[in-house]
């Protein structure tokens, strides 16, 4: 079959080869795969600025599909059915956070398209507990979507709790972003949304999908909105999506004393300057949000079947397998919102 790999450290290093078709055995599901969303890691991991891929490996793990065959452990996922997958694949079941199902936080947990095989390819392999089956109101489209939905629902509603009474500032209107201001959205809060000049689109998208507020902070004052908004306190929660370190740092002094201010985007490096001085002035609670875990998945489904995040517009490209590279280009020119890569026709 054909996939996309990641072959060696260091930029690129990418191509797409022929592999053997994975089987499903024991408690595995094979899924045809339908489409797979190009996320921020996969960049990092083009670029050479993500460690964490054991090479070589297929990339992908934002994915939908049909599943064509399982294994005979299988119990409770059928061929035939429209389908997507956390990304967990192996875990060590037996320390303090698979217990808790933490599974994001397994010192041994092998991941698809970082540690396995992923979903750049026809077909992708998963275990039976990850694969989630579609109802019928989730297209294939929009199921590809649901991993990094996930994500933000990880970070918004289990890292911390939005109230409706929050006022709630989002750094960086790319996918994660957007999906994360609509899930803060769906719980009531109020919501501004921030970017550079050249996300004029993608705040454009924001404001037509229900964002309160959307700044450009390089045409207007951030600090001065965030204020007026707040009546001078700063927001209660601030959320990073961008994984720039100036809008971390611009962020910081924005949140209200005793606020929390979550970190959802990766950073290219592990060490950066950072405004320590308004974490401790401001009493502030600086979390870190790592992926996702069982938990977020119910949520994020139950989110796409009623409607309340529309992800389909936000999918402004997509390429077929052969034409990964394009889509890869595509991302990183900034000139789309989601790009996707579509394995087979359904």
């Amino acid at each position: 079959m054909k996939a996309v790999m990641k072959h060696e450290v260091g930029y690129d290093n990418m191509s797409l080869v022929d592999i053997p078709e994975p089987k499903a055995i024991d408690d595995l599901v094979k899924i045809k795969v339908a489409y797979t969303g190009i996320c921020g890691s996969d960049i990092h991991t083009f670029k050479g600025e993500y460690s964490n891929p054991t090479l070589p490996v297929v990339l992908g793990h934002e994915f939908s599909g049909v599943v064509v065959e399982v294994g005979k452990d299988v119990k409770n996922v059928k061929v035939g059915d429209r389908v997507t997958s956390q990304t967990t694949f192996e875990i060590c079941g037996v320390c303090d956070y698979c217990k808790e199902k933490d599974y994001n936080l397994c010192s041994y947990r092998k991941g698809l398209g970082t540690q396995v095989n992923g979903s750049f390819a026809e077909y992708v392999i998963s275990r039976e507990k990850s694969v989630h089956v579609l109802p019928k109101e989730i297209s294939l489209k929009a199921a590809a979507l649901s991993e990094p939905l996930a994500c933000c629902v990880h970070a918004a509603l289990e890292k911390t709790t939005v109230r409706k009474e929050d006022k709630v500032l989002i750094f960086g209107p790319g996918p994660i972003g957007l999906l994360l201001a609509q899930v803060v959205k769906s719980q009531g809060a109020f919501v501004i949304l921030t970017g550079i000049t050249k996300d004029k689109p993608r705040l454009q998208l924001g404001k037509s999908i229900g964002i309160d507020v959307v700044v450009d902070s390089q045409q207007e004052n951030l600090e001065e909105i965030v204020l007026k908004h707040t009546n001078g306190y700063g927001a209660d929660k601030v959320f990073d999506c961008s994984g720039a370190v100036p809008a971390l740092n611009q962020g910081l002094p924005l949140v209200r004393k005793k606020g929390t201010f979550v970190q959802v985007g990766l950073f290219a490096e592990k060490i950066n300057p950072q405004n320590q001085d308004a974490i401790i002035q401001r009493e502030i609670s600086y979390i870190g949000c790592r992926s996702q875990k069982p938990s977020s998945w119910k949520i994020a489904l139950d989110l796409l079947k009623n409607n309340k995040i529309h992800v389909e517009k936000m999918i402004t490209k997509i390429v077929p397998l052969e034409k990964w590279r394009t889509g890869f280009e595509s991302v990183m020119q900034g000139n789309e919102i989601k790009v996707m890569v579509q394995s087979n026709e359904f």
